[in-house]
């Protein structure tokens, strides 16, 4: 084990970027979804993200690029990046799981912890308190949990079924899967070649205790940018920050 890792520093991370984007057209139709900017900054959401990995002590970060990789790979060489940046391509679709291997064996320190995100993901937390969360619980992997708040308005009732309250886009009861990870190194060895490892591997993890779940604190930013509307909510949000 190695200082680093003692420490709980990670310092290198990958990003899928790789995925269609069909539900963000008509501005994903010459760009991967990543390089979709936000409105108002000016900056795609990847360049936010690399901002982000950066203030968290990230040096190094793997790029996994897919549908239009020419066009993410041409910004990341003429940007002024906070960090080294590399890519690697799938020559044909590997899945979530197969994508996220082939990624993790660009890595430049293999024996050292990383983190990794979905390339649609805006969000500002502490990644150092959740590594630190990762290492103190001896994890395989950690996932970040979300709690979004529902996309439609929830009505409260008493017992006798009367109506009490209207709630508008209240929390979710439950956890989300929020696309972003903390990964021992030894992680990668257990992803499929193809597929999808939250069909297998995570599983698999969670059913030998070795998968941790790290709740994003209460008023930190998260959002996934999956659809238009989720565009104009971020703008909005940010334009209120």
């Amino acid at each position: 084990m190695t200082t680093s890792h003692r420490a709980g520093q990670v310092t290198q991370a990958v990003i899928l970027a790789g995925g269609q984007g069909s539900r963000l057209r008509p501005y994903t139709d010459d760009r991967p979804k990543p390089m979709v900017e936000i409105p108002g900054t000016g900056t795609p959401i990847i360049g936010h993200q690399l901002e982000w990995l950066a203030s968290e002590g990230v040096t190094d970060v793997v790029v996994s690029c897919g549908h239009l990789a020419e066009v993410l790979q041409e910004w990341l060489a003429g940007a002024d990046l906070p960090m080294k940046t590399s890519t690697v391509v799938e020559n044909e679709p590997l899945g979530r799981g197969g994508g996220l291997k082939y990624a993790a064996k660009a890595l430049p320190q293999p024996d050292e912890p990383w983190y990794a995100a979905n390339g649609d993901v805006w969000t500002r937390f502490s990644l150092r308190e959740m590594a630190a969360f990762h290492m103190e619980r001896g994890a395989t992997a950690t996932l970040a949990l979300a709690r979004p708040n529902m996309p439609w308005g929830a009505v409260e009732t008493n017992e006798f079924g009367q109506i009490l309250d209207f709630i508008e886009a209240p929390p979710s009861p439950y956890q989300i899967n929020a696309g972003l990870y903390v990964f021992a190194p030894d992680f990668a060895e257990l992803l499929p070649d193809e597929g999808d490892h939250e069909r297998t591997t995570f599983p698999q993890l969670a059913r030998e205790r070795r998968l941790a779940g790290y709740p994003i604190p209460q008023g930190a930013y998260w959002r996934a940018i999956d659809t238009a509307k989720d565009l104009k909510e971020a703008a909005k949000e940010l334009s209120q920050a």
